[in-house]
């Protein structure tokens, strides 16, 4: 027979699958034909992504506009022989750049021991010997053996199965084991990944039973293997990331526009060819922001360690700001909106429905009956840590414990002296057990079937015939709970005189005593912060392989969903194209039933309508669509190592309400880089005003290159770096997500042309001022004097423009340095926000005027700057001129009323 499609055996029977894989069940395969399928399809492991080198690291900081721009005036300027300028150019970008690499090489640092994706050894029948072996020297045709705590190694096809369950939550999405059974075959090919019970998948866990089976795909071929595959499509820029490319080729064509522009005038103005071409570049130093990369990366790093300290760690720097524009969130069901963990909530017994809270077995017997049997026909391990072994029988001995039972109590004083295992068929499980000087037969299992073999049913303390008014009671009951997407399991037993009976012996004449039903309940914090999100205007989705029913039920109660019309399966998905999808997404807040496919093609629609999407999840089948998401997000604790590999953030406490943290982080986060680039746009709008007008007017520059770089490197960065850590608005998360496409300066080219206009009028007023030392005239017919400063002889001498200069470089710098007080907020004044709520930029103004007079009075540097000691008459006129900014700001929002773009 020949091999078929990998992900097809599951449509043939064992034998026939045995053939086309040419091996035998009783002897497996020889050892030289091992040998020759392991060269053939290689070891039997994930291929792991290519690290990204230190010089890769560092040269991917380098790939942006603006840092080109800063490499090309820092080559300029040294070619110029501006030695001061370059250096300091080139320290801004070396900073920057190592900032950048620093936060990444300790997030993946911080990865390397989440790094193995599958079991170490297995049990592989080679030659008609069972022998233990690496699972990476696994091929297909090998026939391996699975019992109870061991991972399943790779893909297999199982030839035998006895009372075998696996836990497939990791890749499936699916919180209950599934049944496993050999003997089926499914004839249609479009099963669903979840029902497809007779194979077992690689990294899945056997929780109870054992098997066999034939390996049917390995490595990369695996259904793991091919989730991995689908994690190297390229990886997209962040919002942030886009927004300042932008604004960095916006900022490179307004340099060349300008230099354009003062190249031609200089020519007409006559002036000489080397001075026209540093006046030229002394404007395109002034258009470009050059401390902004570093200001931005250090304001990302910063937000990187709040983000650890709310228990999150952040693989890339961008990613903190991009959680701020999320306005939807995708989230697994599994462990990120449940506790990944079946919990017993309510019970049906004597004709009432307790809740698990309610029921009291210390006051009434049946109660602890219900109890007892539930733990004692139990086959979960209890130890001092916990119960171990399948999720629903871990339930039920939680379930006890709860109330006091402890299960190994339980079975000491009423041993185990037969049982019949649970059988799929049957669906029931029974155990003998002793109690006083008999046994008592203690059966669990599906309501329908149980109720088949009993004959009464407790009503208090006594036993009832069992009637058909009474079984179609319990049947309703046990009904409403399924429709609840609650797991009812029926429990009932009988007194005998013998500790050793035959299964059909155990299993009749049967008093029933009630149902148990569990779920994998919600984490209680999780409603809060879902009704949080939709207040900020952020969207919930839920994401999961579970069922239709189990996913609605657990969506209606968090609030995520309140129709079935907001549900959508994985088949009726498949039967939507791309376009289709696209234009139903935005009104579906549940998709079960899913495939990582399917994931990925639900996020990648919401993103096609503009929206900025994160994902949430912790299994292998959310990391293809962690990938695909704007940001994806990984559960720290019970998050597989492919889905931590994925993603663009961890949770170390795996609690969804982190997330909402990290979303409200990410919004102040924006909006103090939104501040710190107005601030350090406005002034450089400043910059530019002062220039281009002492140059259309014919006078001499007021201020040198390696002042503009000086105030732009040094001066500027204390109160952009202040404003970068501004404490959060706590009215952040009541505003509505900006959009993925919105500008970076909505709402704000007004306040910068208006700011820029009048910090470059007070600049050139300073440079008038300060030349009039050293002149008769004291008027403003000085105005037309000014081109006179650079003649020689002229009374106002080098001196003279030494003067006006050191008077607008320190005007320039102080005026930015109080502004940048008022852009705390653009609508709150100081008296409202507090003068020491940031004490940063306190620290900040103290140490720009700190350096600002050092390079005034400290000899060697104001020889470097050409400048030329103050006076006190000249710092009072500086300290005037300067406050003009901070007193008009103040006033406009006191007339304002607090109306305005809160966010810068």
């Amino acid at each position: 027979m020949e091999p078929i499609r990998k992900d097809l055996y599951f449509t043939l029977s064992a034998e026939d699958a045995l053939r086309a894989l040419g091996t035998s069940a009783e002897r497996g395969l020889a050892d030289e034909e091992a040998r020759r399928r392991l060269a053939e399809h290689g070891p039997n492991r994930l291929k792991e992504g290519q690290k990204k080198s230190l010089l890769q690291l560092f040269a991917a900081q380098l790939n942006d506009p603006l840092i080109f721009i800063l490499l090309i005036a820092a080559a300029v300027s040294g070619l110029l022989g501006e030695v001061a300028d370059t250096v300091i150019i080139g320290l801004v970008v070396v900073l920057n750049a190592v900032i950048g690499v620093s936060q990444e090489a300790r997030a993946e640092k911080a990865m390397e021991a989440l790094k193995k994706l599958s079991t170490p050894r297995a049990y592989v029948l080679r030659g008609g010997t069972v022998l233990e072996t690496d699972s990476e020297s696994l091929v297909p045709g090998d026939v391996v053996l699975l019992d109870a705590g061991r991972y399943v190694p790779c893909d297999l096809r199982l030839i035998e199965s006895a009372e075998l369950r696996t836990d497939e939550s990791a890749l499936t999405g699916e919180s209950l084991s599934v049944d496993k059974d050999a003997g089926l075959v499914l004839t249609d090919g479009a099963v669903p990944l979840g029902d497809r019970r007779n194979m077992a998948y690689a990294s899945t866990l056997v929780t109870s039973g054992r098997g066999v089976g034939v390996a049917v795909a390995t490595g990369m071929e695996t259904e793991i293997g091919r989730i991995a595959g689908m994690l190297e499509e390229r990886e997209e820029r962040t919002p942030l990331q886009r927004k300042l490319a932008e604004t960095g080729r916006v900022l490179g064509i307004v340099a060349l526009g300008i230099c354009a522009a003062m190249f031609g005038l200089s020519l007409l103005q006559g002036r000489g060819a080397f001075e026209m071409f540093m006046t030229a570049v002394s404007l395109a130093v002034a258009a470009i922001p050059e401390g902004m990369p570093a200001i931005v990366s250090i304001v990302l790093a910063i937000g990187v360690q709040r983000m650890v300290r709310r228990n999150a760690i952040v693989r890339t720097l961008p990613s903190v700001e991009t959680l701020g524009a999320v306005d939807v969130i995708c989230s697994d069901k599994t462990g990120t909106l449940t506790q990944n963990r079946m919990t017993v909530m309510k019970y049906w017994v004597g004709g009432e429905t307790p809740d698990a809270a309610e029921l009291a077995p210390g006051q009434n017997a049946v109660h602890r009956l219900l109890l007892e049997i539930l733990v004692l026909c139990n086959d979960a391990t209890s130890g001092e840590s916990g119960a171990t072994g399948d999720p629903t029988e871990v339930a039920l001995i939680e379930a006890g414990r709860r109330h006091g039972l402890e299960a190994a109590a339980l079975n000491a004083e009423h041993r185990r002296t037969d049982e019949a295992p649970f059988d799929s068929d049957r669906k029931l499980m029974s155990t003998v057990n002793a109690y006083g000087e008999g046994f008592r037969v203690l059966t669990k299992g599906a309501a329908d079937n149980l109720l088949a073999r009993c004959t009464h049913v407790l009503r208090g303390p006594e036993a009832v015939p069992l009637t058909d008014a009474v079984r179609k009671e319990i049947l309703s009951a046990a009904g409403a709970m399924s429709d609840a997407a609650l797991r009812v399991l029926g429990v009932a037993f009988r007194d005998s005189g013998s500790g050793d009976l035959e299964p059909g012996e155990m299993e009749r004449d049967l008093t029933f005593v009630g149902l148990a039903a569990m779920m994998d309940p919600p984490r209680m914090e999780v409603k809060d912060s879902i009704e949080t999100c939709r207040q900020a205007g952020i969207a919930t989705v839920m994401i999961t392989g579970d069922h239709p029913r189990t996913a609605l039920a657990i969506a209606s109660e968090l609030g995520i969903a309140e129709r079935p019309d907001q549900g959508m399966t994985g088949m009726e998905l498949d039967a939507c194209s791309d376009e289709e999808l696209a234009l139903r997404v935005e009104s579906l807040r549940v998709f079960s039933r899913v495939s990582p496919e399917h994931k990925v093609r639900i996020v990648k629609a919401l993103k096609s309508r503009g929206n900025v999407v994160s994902m949430t999840g912790d299994g292998v089948n959310d990391a293809p669509s962690l990938k695909a998401a704007d940001i994806g997000v990984a559960m720290g604790i019970t998050g597989t190592d492919v889905a931590k590999g994925a993603s663009d953030m961890i949770l170390t406490d795996d609690n969804f309400t982190t997330i909402v943290a990290a979303v409200e982080e990410g919004r102040n986060i924006f909006a103090n880089i939104k501040r710190a680039i107005l601030f350090l746009l406005s002034c450089n709008i400043g910059e530019i005003v002062a220039l281009f007008l002492s140059v259309l007017l014919g006078w001499p520059v007021p201020l040198l290159s390696i002042h503009l770089l000086w105030v732009n490197l040094i001066t500027d960065t204390f109160p952009a770096l202040a404003l970068g850590v501004e404490p959060g608005d706590p009215d952040v998360m009541r505003e509505r997500p900006r959009h993925a496409a919105q500008s970076l300066f909505k709402g704000s080219i007004g306040f910068l042309a208006f700011n820029g206009l009048l910090i470059g009028l007070l600049t050139l007023a300073a440079f008038v001022v300060g030349a009039m030392r050293y002149t008769s005239v004291h008027d403003l017919s000085i105005l037309w004097h000014m081109a006179d400063l650079e003649v020689p002889g002229n009374p106002l001498n080098a001196l003279g423009l030494q003067h006006a200069r050191t008077m607008a470089f320190v005007v320039l710098a102080v005026s930015q340095l109080l502004f940048a007080l008022s852009l705390r907020s653009r609508t709150k004044g100081l008296l409202t926000l507090g003068l020491m709520s940031n004490r940063a930029m306190i620290l900040a103004l103290i140490a720009g005027v700190a350096v600002q007079m050092g390079v005034v009075y400290v000899p060697f540097m104001a020889r470097a700057f050409r400048v030329v000691p103050l006076n006190a008459f000249d710092w009072v006129l500086v300290l005037a001129l300067s406050m003009v900014p901070l007193l008009i700001a103040e006033a406009v929002k006191a007339v304002r009323g607090g109306r305005g773009d809160g966010a810068a």
